[in-house]
């Protein structure tokens, strides 16, 4: 008898003898690869956890109303979403675990096809995989064949899309809505690089705020058969504390608390109350996306000079590059110089060639690889 469920192995594996040859450089790595936040959790959001450590009796598995409140203020000040409804809004115990469990817990299964964006994040097919389900990748439903677009239940929006960086406004958002409704499908739009826009997309710059797939203009004011997924990983440093939070349709969210009741998927309740603080406080997300800001203005010069091309990237934590050659070359080029970046490999077919390169490194590291490319140029 064999045991598990027989996915795919977990990608970032391959990274090992990578990772490997990049720590041996003398001054030593840097990781730009997977992502993962580097800077201190805010002061105020670690306070608001301690004073809620008294967590003696059950977490809701719906979350507080005091949270859904604040999550509701924030769509409203931040994502152009106002009036949402606390009784539609669900905690959720990171982002990652709702996508992966999303076609299940809406009930897909065989024969049942989960949409999700050429180059995406692999999780989308995952969860596809764990309902039985078949992941299609397409950018548009109008690309897909007549048998397949019938058996569409849920489409997957990535905007600000990781690996790419790239944004759907609203038009593009509401195409694919109107499409989706059209066919009683259920769209999830994954938007947990909303506040993290560059240039024509950064509101402090002089850009346009990202739209939210719960816009008004984007879906005339009915969120039915639309699930908007946040998370606080990357604009509050908070990843270690896995904390996000789905909104959208009524039913979806009743059934998915249901659902989660009984598997009991609860976010605990010094969490929640992280959460409550840090959405209700827009300084710190500006100083983080300062940082950010920053680094991203060191690297993509450097980048450029030492041969890549930016594509996408107008949002998000990553730099979409490609040198014209293969990913797995590159990647070992990189290694050799001590960098470590992500493969487009991992992000499908599509993403061969291409590298995703994390803005999610110290100041000093990120000197410290822009300092590495220009020798190599030189």
């Amino acid at each position: 008898m064999s045991f598990g469920l027989h996915l795919p192995d977990y990608p970032w594996d391959a990274m090992a003898p990578y990772q490997e040859v990049a720590a041996r450089h003398a001054d030593g790595i840097v990781n730009l690869s997977i992502g993962t936040p580097v800077d201190p959790t805010p002061t105020l959001i670690r306070d608001a956890l301690a004073a809620a450590a008294d967590a003696h009796g059950y977490p809701t598995t719906h979350g507080t109303l005091a949270l859904r409140r604040a999550i509701s203020d924030w769509f409203a000040r931040r994502r152009g979403v106002g009036g949402l409804d606390p009784d539609d809004i669900l905690p959720t115990v990171g982002s990652k675990e709702l996508v992966a469990w999303m076609p299940l817990l809406l009930g897909l299964g065989k024969g049942d096809v989960v949409v999700r964006p050429t180059v995406a994040y692999p999780t989308y097919d995952i969860g596809a995989h764990l309902a039985g389900a078949t992941p299609v990748p397409a950018d548009s439903l109008a690309d897909l064949p007549e048998d397949v677009r019938s058996r569409v239940k849920l489409v997957w929006i990535n905007s600000p899309g990781n690996p790419t960086g790239d944004v759907l406004d609203v038009d593009g958002l509401r195409s694919i809505v109107d499409d989706a409704r059209a066919l009683g499908a259920v769209v999830a739009s994954d938007e947990c690089y909303g506040e993290l826009g560059w240039d024509s997309w950064d509101p402090a710059q002089g850009g346009r705020p990202v739209p939210s797939v719960l816009d008004p203009r984007v879906c005339g004011g009915s969120h039915h058969l639309l699930l908007a997924v946040y998370s606080l990983s990357k604009q509050s440093n908070l990843a270690g504390y896995r904390a996000a939070f789905t909104a959208g349709d009524p039913a979806i969210i009743a059934s998915l608390v249901n659902s989660r009741k009984h598997a009991g998927m609860i976010v605990p309740y010094p969490v929640q109350e992280a959460m409550r603080v840090a959405l209700g406080d827009d300084a710190h997300v500006a100083d983080q996306k300062d940082l950010y800001r920053r680094r991203r203005a060191l690297l993509i010069p450097a980048l450029e000079a030492a041969g890549f091309t930016i594509r996408g990237s107008a949002a998000g934590l990553y730099l979409w590059a490609s040198n014209g050659r293969p990913t797995w070359d590159t990647i070992g080029w990189l290694a050799d110089l001590g960098i470590l970046a992500g493969p487009g490999v991992f992000y499908g077919d599509a993403g061969e060639g291409f590298i995703r390169v994390a803005l999610t490194g110290s100041d000093e590291r990120i000197e410290a690889a822009v300092s590495r490319l220009a020798h190599a140029v030189r």
